[in-house]
């Protein structure tokens, strides 16, 4: 019973880490949270779902499709809402654009498809393997192993090629990068376009997992993510992994051993006790800043 709950938690978790990855990917260079992000996993739900549904294309096809759909979307977000306000005086203005982003983008997706939850066909035929006493199901299997594949690949990218080191440097200092002639307005595009990728695999895994999509999924599952990202330490990629999984996991014990109604209580209860305890998150460092 324990260790089936865990795979489900996992399972959950992995999904919260992609989508965690956006968060700290753009909070790391430009220390701004996409409040969008969450209806961009959404987006790509329902990509995956038009792809699957009209063009008849197999999980695979519809993962890649979602996943170019919504960096595009990304870049185009990130173009238009966060670029002509990036450096100005105050950052209120950039978080109330990104909250504005969310409700739009949440309010259109509900204007085209209405409010109720649309069924995700099922394009897998579920298997459930018994190892000793757990069972996993296929789709488990290919969720997990699909998003270890997403986490590893990132981690090669940032660590190994040259926009991953272009990344790296903006994290550092953005106006230093500029001076030694990287292209910040591309790196920046390209930290958006990376992170709703992601988020948009997490989007497609999620409606094929519980076979639902609506229109302002995107909000609980952005928050949660979100307090995923700070538990794992905002900035830092393995601590975005890393909090997603620890919270997909809580999240399912709670489910199990306490009761169904705490299922969204625990993500914030976990980021509440993180600011409080801990504020640099799991991974985190914390920052001093020179007078």
């Amino acid at each position: 019973m324990f260790l089936e709950q865990f795979l489900n938690g996992l399972t959950l978790g992995s999904t919260y880490a992609l989508i965690a990855l956006g968060y700290t990917m753009v909070y790391g260079i430009i220390q701004l949270i996409n409040f969008a992000h969450g209806e961009i996993y959404m987006f790509g739900a329902f990509a995956g779902l038009l792809l699957v549904t009209v063009a008849g294309v197999n999980l695979f096809v519809a993962l890649i499709g979602a996943m170019l759909f919504c960096m595009l979307l990304g870049m185009l977000v990130e173009r238009i809402a966060y670029r002509p306000l990036r450096g100005k005086s105050t950052r209120l203005s950039a978080l109330i654009s990104a909250i504005g982003v969310s409700i739009f983008l949440s309010t259109l997706m509900a204007l085209l498809r209405g409010t109720n939850t649309t069924r995700y066909p099922d394009i897998i035929h579920r298997h459930t393997y018994t190892i000793g006493s757990i069972e996993i199901s296929s789709l488990q299997i290919i969720i997990l192993v699909v998003a270890a594949l997403l986490m590893i690949g990132l981690e090669l990218l940032i660590q190994r090629t040259r926009i991953g080191k272009a990344m790296r440097a903006c994290s550092q200092d953005l106006e230093a990068s500029a001076l030694m002639g990287i292209n910040v307005n591309r790196v920046i595009s390209a930290t958006f376009a990376i992170g709703s990728s992601l988020a948009a695999a997490g989007g497609v895994m999620v409606g094929i997992y519980y076979n639902a999509v609506w229109p302002y999924m995107g909000t609980m599952a952005g928050l949660k993510a979100f307090a995923a990202a700070v538990l794992g330490g905002i900035g830092s990629i393995p601590g975005a992994m890393i909090g997603g999984l620890t919270l997909g996991v809580m999240e399912i014990m709670g489910v199990a051993y306490l009761s169904s109604s705490y299922k969204d209580a625990i993500a914030f209860a976990i980021l509440i006790l993180v600011l409080i305890i801990r504020p640099q998150g799991i991974m985190g460092k914390k920052q001093v800043k020179k007078v």
